[in-house]
């Protein structure tokens, strides 16, 4: 087998089961509108797509816990340096939990800011508040299971991803239904649901550890955990992480923002357009994340060679799926929008906006693959300037077209997604020619 094809083999069994994974997730949200949307008030049903919200946005932006984790141990395992593997998750964990546990004691105001502006009406908020608020005591094993995804994924283990995901969905999915089917509980239910599938997919990622760490030679080492300047290089990857993220996340809320002041209808349709974005980053995140635990590994044996065929391996799949994604929207996107509202007006404008996401495949696959080789060579800081030079420009360009309308919303955030992937290349190539490269 020629060293090419042996490459594209590694991807595509580390990215399989990510991409299996990822579909699961729509999946429980899916339960959790049936379980809720058939009980005889909508305020339930509100509060927990409130809850729910602002939960995605809140540990989204802990992902650094994740994509940190793989980047480091990747590196380290690349290295054969078994102890720095086995210290990387102590660090992580610690980390996790310590962060987990701050959101658990003052989460409570956080919760409040985050559903006012979130703006739902006064019976669904509350409701929501005591959902957020019961949805806090999984912080610590949201976090943690970051850290162990992440951990596992630097190995090139991405099996694990698909047992916990798969587990925690499954016993969430069971969950709702007893409490809310079989006890009468509501969007209460639902969320001591989310809290126990959270600790139940815990206890089974520390299983899947203690047979890790059992394969690995070295020690923890006291001073490595519970010394602050030993978790200089983690605080400084996570640190350009969270700052990259909340950059993103802003820009997803501005555009969802600027929506909202077009009207309902356009509101509605933008989020329908959303989903085809999310679908294809199905497949586009399982072979960033197979590029960060194969970059990583090459970077930390100084081997640029392997580290070219990973990259042009992860490019390969990445442009095949971006291909097909956008082939699949422009024949059968009128299908897909049909298929996710049957409001004749929400159709109707979802069908005019549709070229825009019929493209952005093919312009973000770039940024998508690009963020997975930079995470796996720990080039943070890159990735961090690419947000904010994409936000430099998709802000005046929104200004700019705002007669445009909704056009010029989807223009501007186009622009931003162009603008990211050129960044991100350039960066790449600067690099490769100069840095990743043998002497």
């Amino acid at each position: 087998m020629s060293s090419s094809a042996s490459a594209q083999r590694r991807v595509w069994s580390l990215a399989w089961p990510i991409i299996l994974s990822n579909i699961t997730v729509p999946l429980l949200g899916l339960v959790d509108t049936a379980v809720v949307g058939h009980l005889p008030n909508s305020r339930y049903l509100a509060a927990v797509t409130l809850g729910a919200t602002l939960f995605g946005f809140l540990y989204w932006g802990f992902g650094f816990l994740r994509m940190g984790t793989t980047g480091l141990t990747s590196q380290a395992a690349g290295r054969g340096d078994d102890e720095g593997v086995r210290n990387l998750l102590g660090q992580s964990m610690l980390l996790a939990l310590g962060i987990g546990l701050v959101l658990i004691l003052a989460g409570g105001p956080l919760v409040e800011f985050g559903l006012w502006l979130l703006d739902g009406s006064a019976e669904a908020t509350a409701l929501a508040s005591e959902y957020a608020r019961i949805r806090l005591w999984s912080a610590p094993a949201v976090l943690a299971n970051y850290a162990i995804l992440g951990w596992f994924l630097g190995q090139q283990n991405s099996r694990v991803t698909l047992i916990i995901l798969v587990l925690t969905n499954a016993v969430n999915i069971l969950l709702d239904l007893f409490f809310v089917v079989g006890l009468g509980m509501t969007s209460d239910g639902v969320a001591w649901a989310t809290v126990i599938a959270d600790y139940s997919a815990l206890t089974v990622g520390l299983w899947l550890v203690s047979r890790q760490l059992s394969r690995l030679g070295g020690h923890f080492r006291r001073e490595r955990l519970l010394r602050l300047d030993a978790y200089a290089e983690l605080f400084q990857v996570n640190a350009n992480l969270f700052v990259r993220t909340l950059g993103l996340l802003f820009a997803m809320a501005f555009f969802t923002a600027q929506g909202a002041a077009q009207g309902d209808t356009i509101l509605a349709a933008n989020a329908v357009l959303l989903q085809f974005i999310m679908l294809t980053s199905y497949g586009l995140d399982g072979f960033a994340h197979a590029a960060e635990a194969l970059t990583g590994h090459a970077v930390g044996r100084g081997r640029w060679r392997e580290f070219a065929q990973a990259v042009r391996g992860a490019a390969r799949f990445s442009l095949l799926t971006a291909g097909a994604a956008a082939l699949a929207f422009a024949l059968g996107g009128h299908w897909l929008i049909a298929l996710l509202t049957g409001l004749p007006d929400v159709r109707a404008n979802a069908g005019e906006y549709l070229p825009w996401v019929v493209a952005m495949p093919l312009i973000a696959v770039w940024s998508y693959l690009l963020d997975g080789v930079f995470i796996g060579a720990t080039a943070i800081r890159e990735m961090r300037n690419s947000i904010f030079i994409g936000l430099a420009v998709y802000l005046p360009v929104w200004w700019l077209t705002q007669p445009l309308g909704n056009h010029g919303l989807w223009l501007a955030f186009t622009v931003f997604t162009t603008t990211r992937s050129a960044v991100l290349i350039a960066y790449y190539r600067h690099y490769r020619r100069w840095h990743w490269r043998d002497a």
